[in-house]
């Protein structure tokens, strides 16, 4: 399993939410790009990077910083945030991102990803996120009626094969991941690669996801635990082996 730590910006600093609350805020650092060259040095292999202005406006506000974001890293970085038209999309490809997440559009738009998955291909990833099962748009302001399990399946069905799945009520809390809507998630898109976000918080989360046992739960975002000193990425990606 892989481990990704997290970036997510709000007005130009990273900081971490507790569920997903804009009102709710703490801030960790001033210097986005420092912290990225931070994680690849400890031993990150990829990066999770969200534009958290950019998800609560509909389009991208740190094009700038996730460019530096990228260059300081050095290796795997998938951005999301804000990606809902053509444009914003082809930007964040062009500034070297590995993958671009597509967020509330997946499920608002399916004709936009179809596109951006003819253009761009393996590069298209979908952030499904979700409370109570139930998916969560505009930076996890609406809660829709669909949900989470049937969205998986659309978008594997319209070819998308990275699913990053966000458990809202968990995100921040450090209360562990919720297992049963993470294995069903899996099991509705299993022609997806599924990363698996919200909640984790020591080495014991990352084993109680191995022992799940799907084999298409690739990877696991890590936030707030690092930042707080909980755990450390040597401790996460330990038990990740």
């Amino acid at each position: 399993m892989t481990i990704l730590p997290a970036i997510d910006l709000k007005d130009g600093k990273c900081v971490r939410l507790r569920q997903g609350r804009a009102d709710d805020v703490t801030v960790y650092g001033d210097d986005p790009a420092a912290q990225a060259k931070d994680w690849r040095e400890q031993g990150g292999e990829e990066l999770h990077v969200v534009d958290l202005d950019g998800a609560f406006a509909g389009t991208p506000k740190h094009a700038e910083t996730i460019a530096r974001i990228i260059e300081a890293f050095g290796g795997p970085v998938e951005v999301g945030g804000g990606l809902r038209d053509a444009d914003s999309l082809r930007a964040v490809i062009e500034a070297g991102a590995a993958r671009a997440i597509i967020g509330s559009a997946a499920l608002e738009d399916p004709a936009f990803l179809s596109e951006a998955i003819e253009l761009y291909g393996d590069k298209i990833a979908v952030g499904i996120d979700a409370r109570d099962g139930f998916v969560q748009t505009k930076g996890w302001v609406e809660t829709t009626k669909v949900k989470a399990t049937e969205l998986a399946a659309a978008v594997a069905k319209a070819g998308v094969k990275t699913i990053i799945y966000t458990d809202t009520a968990t995100d921040g809390m450090l209360g562990g991941p919720n297992l049963t809507q993470m294995a069903a998630i899996c099991d509705a898109a299993p022609t997806c690669q599924i990363t698996a976000s919200g909640g984790v918080s020591s080495p014991f989360d990352i084993e109680n996801l191995k022992a799940l046992e799907r084999p298409n739960l690739r990877a696991a975002i890590v936030g707030k635990a690092l930042y707080d000193g909980r755990t450390t990425l040597k401790e996460i990606k330990r038990a990740a082996l």
